[in-house]
């Protein structure tokens, strides 16, 4: 699926800031310095959604995946019981580059290798490779790296500016305020060398065969792999690739 692929709410109403302060990942009072990326979590603390939260004036956009924004819309109405929340679709599109941004564009929050964002007419992208900025940055995909068993410490969330400790309560705090505090992450996305190629989830295996993880995006020789930790210190493999764990992804 294509980052394009993209859905786009827009929520207005006097409860709205509160009512997402509530729900999701992230501190919207962030939102005075630009777009908020965040997440909404089961209440295990499992990863239900990815969006950018954008300010409009009055109102809010909610930039998400095509295929999670039924779900998502669903989950909304659901938490917003009264609130003073209105949540609509629009047929805004997603633009984005990494050159000069033009005129009405945003920094997309999670990191400025992955340049702006345009919400207008016409989707796609100024040519830019964000498969390879995505690889290099150790950025997770929507569908790809995240999935309804991710939990967000494991895919980075907190070195993305997508979670927020000092915000108050989530959907989801609990369980993730834990693993923040009292555990050593054992698992997690890294970035690793690739030798070969493998299709986006194959699992990977530790010389002596035990279970290391699963290997994602490729390019370039390099990869975003979901790793065990404790398996990962050697070479690794992805059926006929070779894959070795790099150094943490730069900031």
């Amino acid at each position: 699926m294509s980052e394009t692929d993209r859905r786009v709410l827009r929520l207005t109403g006097n409860d709205t800031h509160d009512f997402l302060q509530n729900l999701v990942t992230n501190d919207l009072g962030r939102l005075d310095q630009g777009p908020v990326y965040a997440a909404l979590l089961t209440p295990q603390g499992k990863y239900q959604a990815d969006f950018l939260l954008v300010p409009q004036g009055d109102a809010l956009l909610l930039d998400v995946a095509a295929d999670l924004a039924p779900a998502l819309l669903q989950k909304l109405t659901l938490y917003k019981l009264r609130a003073d929340v209105q949540i609509e679709d629009t047929d805004l599109k997603v633009y984005r580059g990494t050159g000069e941004a033009p005129e009405g564009a945003v920094p997309d929050p999670r990191h400025p290798a992955l340049g702006w964002r345009l919400y207008g007419t016409e989707a796609g992208d100024d040519g830019s490779d964000f498969v390879a900025i995505r690889v290099a940055h150790c950025i997770p995909e929507t569908g790809i790296e995240l999935t309804p068993d991710t939990f967000i410490l494991e895919a980075g969330f907190e070195r993305l500016h997508g979670v927020d400790f000092r915000k108050g309560c989530f959907v989801g705090q609990e369980v993730t305020a834990r693993m923040k505090h009292k555990t050593e992450l054992r698992k997690g996305l890294r970035r690793v060398a690739v030798e070969g190629s493998a299709p986006p989830g194959t699992a990977l295996a530790s010389e002596d065969g035990k279970a290391a993880g699963t290997l994602y995006t490729q390019a370039g020789g390099e990869g975003i792999a979901y790793l065990r930790f404790d398996r990962a210190t050697g070479v690794l493999s992805a059926g006929d690739a070779r894959v070795t764990a790099l150094p943490d992804a730069p900031e």
